[in-house]
């Protein structure tokens, strides 16, 4: 026989309440540092996103990626630990017959993100602010090159940074603050899905010089005759 407990909504309601102003008064005291900043611009230039639920108030940040990617996603669970309240966690995606492993994590929502909200989704679909020049720190730039960036092949001393789901304007500031910030040269390469960025020759070996620091080992494979010695 199950008896019912007339103070057991009340109870849940006030555990509920007390549980997000906890939660609240947690999320005040955070604060983006200079290389959460340089790291979260990257991230926005390759696969990752912001995400709002509250018309723009609020933004949080969601990485995914594919299983084998796991370190790459627990080196970034570990940069933003602060702000996340359940660690990576591992999905199946279904792709017609096809069944994969992702692995993924959000950071809590919180008004820090708005700013970056605003000036990377101003109407909702993702783009390249204009300031981005000066934006692009090294850590920035290897962010992005690990997050959506390719050797063009094991041949070629080229690299690809995968912009096709940016604009044409959009890959056009790119080439400029890669340019007048790091005097590298990036060319547009028309593909079915959109605009690639390729940088050759010298600027691809000055590229690497500026992300080497920061490039995690597992993506050396990505440089191919380019790689790091």
């Amino acid at each position: 026989m199950q008896i019912s407990d007339p103070l057991n909504g009340r109870r849940i309601q006030n555990y509920n309440y007390m549980h997000s102003n906890k939660i609240e008064n947690y999320k005040q005291r955070l604060k983006l540092s200079s290389r959460q900043r340089e790291i979260l611009i990257g991230l926005l230039l390759g696969d990752g996103c912001l995400e709002t639920q509250n018309n723009g108030v609020t933004y949080r940040l969601k990485i995914e990626h594919g299983v084998m990617q796991k370190n790459y996603v627990d080196w970034l669970y570990d940069s933003y630990k602060d702000w996340v309240l359940t660690p990576p966690q591992i999905k199946q995606k279904k792709t017609g017959e096809t069944t994969s492993e992702n692995i993924w994590f959000n950071t809590v929502s919180h008004i820090a993100l708005r700013y970056y909200g605003k000036q990377f989704y101003p109407e909702g679909k993702k783009v390249v602010p204009m300031f981005i020049g000066r934006l692009l720190k090294p850590l920035t730039l290897a962010v992005w090159f690990m997050d959506d960036g390719s050797l063009k092949s094991k041949d070629h001393r080229a690299l690809i940074l995968n912009t096709q789901g940016f604009t044409i304007k959009d890959v056009e500031i790119l080439q400029k603050g890669l340019k007048e910030n790091y005097s590298v040269e990036a060319q547009q390469r028309k593909q079915k899905d959109g605009i690639q960025l390729m940088i050759t020759g010298e600027s691809a070996e000055k590229f690497v010089r500026i992300i080497s620091t920061y490039l995690l080992p597992q993506f050396n494979y990505k440089l191919g005759k380019l790689g790091l010695t």
